[in-house]
């Protein structure tokens, strides 16, 4: 059976479901390594070694199986480049893997494609990977969703609140239009692989975790789910610390919550600042509601506020 990997481009699903007829005057190749270069920015942020290790062993026995999509640099009227360079669409992991193996020339397909459509297509293929990591995940359907939607990725995000807020009868019907609503059903039902609502609720906060904790999550060295729980310790040396612990030693989600309960406790112990100790007597006091529960008590404790008023007018 052939792999997601190993799929002629032409049949990838998303592609053709998202772009239809624009990827005609496709003509198959093969290129220079040295006539190829790489957009000004990549869908892609992290490469994983093991897995190009692996990948360079395979091209070695079987050679590359999926070729390269390109497009033509300075002519899309053409599949003829007039700069003599072509443009990387998708496929840098193997052509990092062809140049690590000194190959001069990679089996390529070369195709028109408009800038936006180049952009579109890197996304998608970058979503259909089999080692997706979910930061990457969520910021590539954002991006999807941003160029379909003719907004910034911030715009976005507030549509999708608003959207989940619609569809759990927190705001009026009809917030998000339904144009809005059309191309974003048709976005997670042809391209994502999780629901749009799990989206909202578990990979949306994602972007708002730390930085040293979204480096983990991009590299695959942690889960999300640990990440979250991780990122809820408000000290950042606690946090780093459990991070390296979780990371270590592969504590459950259980493990980790059980850490940051211990980090609470100990907290809660040590600290014996003046102003906590007022604010606490003060909610004490508030809670008991001595006038209302205990006369008696109140009239000593009356006593005892007015000796301290006395001591703070002195």
């Amino acid at each position: 059976m052939v792999s997601k990997k190993e799929q002629p481009y032409g049949k990838l699903r998303g592609v053709d479901l998202f772009l239809g007829n624009s990827t005609n005057n496709e003509s198959s190749s093969e290129l220079a390594i040295d006539l190829i270069v790489k957009p000004p920015s990549q869908p892609r942020r992290y490469f994983d070694r093991l897995a190009l290790e692996q990948l360079k062993s395979s091209i070695e026995q079987h050679g590359i199986l999926e070729p390269l999509l390109v497009r033509p640099l300075a002519d899309t009227s053409t599949t003829l480049s007039t700069s003599g360079k072509y443009e990387l669409v998708a496929g840098e992991r193997r052509l990092r893997a062809a140049i690590e193996l000194k190959l001069s020339i990679v089996p390529v397909s070369i195709n028109t494609l408009t800038d936006l459509e180049a952009k579109q297509i890197a996304l998608i293929e970058n979503l259909q990977r089999e080692d997706l990591n979910p930061v990457e995940e969520t910021e590539g359907i954002l991006n999807l969703l941003a160029i379909q939607l003719k907004m910034t990725d911030s715009e976005v995000v507030n549509l999708l609140y608003k959207l989940d807020n619609e569809l759990k009868g927190k705001s009026t019907h009809n917030v998000v239009g339904k144009i809005e609503k059309d191309i974003i059903e048709q976005m997670f039902v042809r391209v994502a692989s999780i629901s749009c609502q799990s989206f909202i609720s578990h990979r949306l906060p994602l972007l708002k975790l730390p930085h040293d904790i979204l480096s983990v999550l991009r590299e695959g060295k942690i889960a999300y789910t640990k990440a979250i729980s991780v990122s809820k310790i408000k000290d950042e040396q606690q946090r780093v610390e459990l991070l390296k612990e979780s990371i270590e030693q592969n504590l459950s989600v259980r493990e980790i919550k059980e850490r940051i309960k211990q980090l609470e406790n100990n907290l809660i112990v040590n600290e014996k600042s003046p102003t906590k100790t007022v604010k606490d007597l003060v909610k004490n006091i508030e809670r008991k509601k001595l006038w209302e529960t205990e006369p008696k008590k109140w009239e000593k404790m009356e006593k005892l506020l007015e000796k301290i008023n006395l001591l703070l007018e002195d």
